[in-house]
């Protein structure tokens, strides 16, 4: 899985239309829905729901405000004309990413590093996102959250809605100068 997104996002990216990162996000999901076949893991607890959804509110709630305050403090802070367009892209985006980093990465990671999991699997999570500075430190604090709530309450369904609900307020809190435009691998170098 971690060798599909490298391989994607610094290799077939610079040359490929834009709609192979679809093809590539499924490959992703494919091989985390043979994981889960595997392993049995498949983040939808139903008693983990109520949990979950609390916990990733309260994240959600406290780290979008700050997101929405520094927006603002910075000036970057706009409105975007297809929120509702934007939110039902990054919600099933939110939940593959959040399906494979859960049960894929975070799963592998506590059955390597037990005590270190959630900090082994967040990591990982942001060095998908590199070289993008703010990306890779943003996704590194949320998976440290989202791992961390995980852990705890397996399911991931309200982590996905947290995933989504925080991009949107990157999208509408900073400019493209500071997220450089979500963009990860060669194609954030190919906007320096």
């Amino acid at each position: 899985m971690i060798a599909t997104v490298l391989g994607y996002t610094w290799i077939v990216a610079p040359i490929a239309p834009r709609w192979t990162a679809t093809a590539a996000a499924a490959v992703v999901i494919a091989l985390s829905v043979a994981h889960a076949i595997r392993t049995r893991e498949w983040g939808v607890a139903p008693r983990a729901f109520a949990p979950a959804l609390a916990h990733a509110a309260a994240f959600t709630v406290i780290a979008g405000a700050g997101l929405a305050l520094a927006g603002w403090r910075l000036h970057t802070w706009h409105a975007r004309a297809d929120l509702w367009r934007d939110a039902l892209v990054l919600v099933p985006w939110g939940l593959g990413q959040q399906f494979a980093l859960q049960t894929t990465l975070l799963h592998d990671a506590e059955q390597l590093t037990p005590r270190a999991a959630v900090l082994v699997a967040a990591g990982a999570f942001a060095a998908l996102h590199l070289p993008n500075p703010f990306l890779t430190a943003a996704t590194f604090a949320a998976a440290l959250a989202w791992c961390w709530f995980y852990a705890r309450h397996r399911n991931v369904l309200p982590l996905a809605l947290s995933h989504a609900a925080l991009t949107l307020v990157v999208l509408c809190a900073f400019d493209d100068a500071i997220t450089g435009r979500l963009r990860v691998g060669a194609a954030y170098l190919a906007l320096r």
